[in-house]
């Protein structure tokens, strides 16, 4: 009997899908891209051709050996396969650390990122790739509820402090559904893919995120309550205060927090910071 991969992974093995992913990267010549996941490379083999350098992570040393071989064996010299944990690695070192051909390093460069995501680990995936600096792009393959989670338009009933807190920094594109069917082991539900671009002029700031996303997840613990409520909840400040700065800032007090996009959150936060 085969073991079962660790972590949740499902490998994708269609060839039509896995060359959809990497047109969704729009990879270059000159790109260095990050893969997460990298199992037995199915995906790495399509990539590394179309790029310049390939840093294929992978924490179960079995596969990881698996992808290196496979590697070996389609003669692709621009790929550098890591045995680890990618929540636990630091990815802009290894970014800038010497690669199997030292004629292709390159100091703090651009960057891309990919990966088919493990079901049990895709939030703490998705909070390190948008953690400064960020890459050029990202795609992630990931359960096709949470990309509609991220996707998710405000005042629809998947739209929450995912959406907000990813929408804050990126431009968020679903792209495509892809059937179970397309994977082993078979998984229980579909996925689709994900396709992240960060933005030249993020709503929030890399020093505010922190407080940003503690700001969001407050204010959704308390999605069905009206905002006043909510902000009196979040920041401890009196209703009479709360009220004038939610005038002040154009926004109904009567309103859910699940009907706010990422802007309105920001202009919150900041409102709470002056207090």
């Amino acid at each position: 009997m085969s073991r079962r991969p660790p972590l949740g992974q499902h490998f994708l093995r269609d060839p039509k899908v896995l060359t959809q992913i990497v047109d969704a990267l729009a990879p270059a010549p000159g790109d260095v891209v990050l893969e997460i996941g990298a199992g037995p490379g199915a995906l790495t083999v399509v990539l590394a051709p179309r790029v310049q350098r390939v840093i294929a992570i992978e924490r179960d040393r079995r596969l990881a050996k698996d992808c290196g071989l496979r590697i070996a064996d389609c003669g692709l010299g621009n790929v550098d396969v890591v045995e680890g944990d990618a929540l636990k690695l630091d990815w802009h070192a290894l970014i800038e650390s010497t690669p199997t051909n030292p004629q292709s390093a390159i100091r703090n460069p651009q960057f891309k990122v990919v990966g088919n995501i493990p079901y049990a680990i895709t939030s703490p995936l998705i909070d390190k790739a948008l953690t400064p600096p960020l890459p050029e792009r990202i795609v992630f393959l990931v359960q096709a509820e949470v990309a509609a989670r991220i996707a998710a338009a405000p005042g629809s009933k998947p739209y929450g402090a995912l959406s907000v807190g990813v929408q804050a920094v990126c431009r968020v594109e679903r792209l495509f559904t892809v059937r179970a069917g397309a994977f082993h082991p078979r998984p229980r539900v579909d996925s689709a893919l994900l396709r992240l671009t960060p933005l030249a002029v993020p709503l929030v700031a890399p020093a505010e995120l922190a407080a940003f996303r503690e700001f969001v997840t407050a204010c959704f613990t308390r999605r069905r309550k009206q905002l006043r409520n909510v902000v009196m909840a979040a920041t401890g400040r009196p209703a009479a205060v709360v009220r004038a700065g939610l005038s002040e800032l154009g926004l109904a007090a009567a309103a859910r927090p699940e009907t706010l996009a990422a802007r309105e959150f920001v202009r919150l936060l900041r409102w709470s910071a002056r207090l």
